[in-house]
């Protein structure tokens, strides 16, 4: 428990995955991503049930070898590529309540592709949550300025450039630019209510909680390759 609240984590890993195939039991630093996401959570003695939410008995094997219960297996429906993370969490909410006999207070999503997290992360994420009187807290880093909205283009019929945004022809320099942040995937913090009641993982009162540094978020080989990397650079191999 965190402060009296039962803490309930869930890592989604569906093994259907488009850009990198079976992606959540590729490895970084000789360990699937998955089994990444259960040893940050075995760490964290305030964690009441950390769990995987998988439609893989691979990937259902590898999470318990690590830490993480696999007391379901995810259904069909909810194994395709379009599918929220808001209908994951509370489908595992509602499995894992029902078998629990329990009420959790705190849902807290590790999602394995962003093997970059520690668990001094998750607890602070955890913690701005409860201290912040939040009904949600991501984890974000900044944006580089070159990926700020306000410098992005499009290109539409016959070629012809624009502007995503028309505001964007009155930046000269990156000064201009209010800074921005993207979710890095590194945790998720919601309440029980803000899931079921408010039905969103984004609550009407979101936190923020910036992580500095260079992160990983594996989506394609390449994210893999640069995670390996800083992983290496880590240890003082790279």
């Amino acid at each position: 428990m965190f402060e009296g609240r039962r803490v309930l984590v869930v890592v989604p890993a569906r093994g259907g995955s488009q850009g990198v195939k079976l992606k959540n039991l590729r490895a970084v630093g000789g360990v699937p991503l998955v089994g990444r996401a259960g040893d940050v959570a075995k760490a964290l003695d305030f964690v009441d049930r950390a769990i995987v939410s998988t439609d893989h008995p691979e990937i259902a094997r590898v999470a318990k070898e690590h830490g993480l219960d696999a007391p379901f297996m995810r259904p069909e429906d909810l194994s395709g590529a379009i599918v929220s993370d808001w209908q994951v969490l509370t489908h595992a909410l509602g499995e894992m309540e029902r078998l629990d006999g329990v009420t959790y207070d705190v849902v807290v999503m590790l999602q394995p592709t962003s093997p970059s997290r520690t668990p001094d992360h998750v607890r602070a994420t955890v913690e701005k949550l409860v201290s912040g009187g939040f009904d949600a807290v991501w984890t974000v880093s900044e944006t580089d300025s070159k990926g700020h909205p306000l410098k992005q283009l499009t290109i539409g019929p016959a070629g012809r450039l624009d502007y995503y945004d028309p505001a964007g022809a009155r930046i000269v320099a990156r000064q201009q630019l209010q800074p921005v942040y993207h979710r890095n995937g590194v945790a998720y913090a919601n309440t029980r209510s803000c899931l079921l009641d408010q039905g969103t993982i984004f609550g009407a009162k979101t936190g923020a909680l910036l992580i500095e540094g260079e992160l990983a978020n594996i989506d394609t080989e390449r994210d893999l390759v640069w995670a390996n990397f800083l992983f290496d650079r880590e240890r003082g191999e790279a």
